[in-house]
C-alpha cells in the first residue's frame, strides 16, 4: 500500500459537475494498493497516517497528529502510485491490485480509519475525479506499507 499525504487547509473531490466529498482542515491521502496488501497494511498504514506528528503545536514545531488536531482526511483512490516508470515511456501496472481487490482494501481502509472517530470524506473508486486542495505548509510526504521510502 502507498499513499501520498498532504496537509491541507480545505480540499474536495469532483466527479463530473458533482462534488461528491469535501473536507475542512486535515489530510488529503492518494492511496495506492497493490495485489499482496492485507489487513496488516491497512492496520499499519491507518496508525501511521493519523499517528504522524505533522500538525504545528503552540510553538509552532509540527508535533500534533490528525487525531490530536481533530482534522478530517480526504482519500481518494490512486492505482497510478504503482505505476512502474523505469524502463520505456509506458507506466506498467503488474503490482498494481486488480479493481475488484482494489476498492475492497480501499472499503477496509477508509473503515478503519472511520474506527478511529476520523471524519472521511472519499473520491469514487474507478471514476475520473478532479481533486482541488490547499495544501498547508506545503506539507507532502510519502508512506509505503513494504518501508521502501
Amino acid at each position: 500500500m502507498r499513499a501520498i499525504i498532504q496537509r491541507s487547509k480545505e480540499a474536495s473531490v469532483t466527479v463530473g459537475e458533482k462534488i461528491i466529498g469535501t473536507i475542512d482542515k486535515g489530510l488529503v491521502v492518494l492511496l495506492g494498493i497493490q495485489a499482496t496488501d492485507d489487513q496488516n497494511a491497512i492496520k499499519w498504514m491507518t496508525d501511521k497516517i493519523i499517528n504522524l506528528r505533522i500538525f504545528e503545536d503552540e510553538y509552532g514545531k509540527m508535533n500534533l497528529s490528525l487525531k490530536d488536531t481533530g482534522g478530517e482526511m480526504l482519500i481518494v483512490s490512486q492505482f497510478t502510485l504503482y505505476g512502474d516508470c523505469r524502463k520505456g515511456r509506458r507506466l506498467g501496472y503488474s503490482k498494481a491490485a486488480p479493481p475488484a481487490l482494489a476498492e475492497e482494501i480501499y472499503e477496509k481502509f477508509i473503515n478503519e480509519v472511520k474506527k478511529n472517530n476520523i471524519t472521511v470524506a472519499t473520491g469514487q473508486f474507478q471514476a475520473m475525479m478532479d481533486v482541488q486542495l490547499i495544501n498547508d505548509g506545503p506539507v507532502t510526504l510519502m508512506l509505503d506499507s513494504d518501508k521502501l521510502f
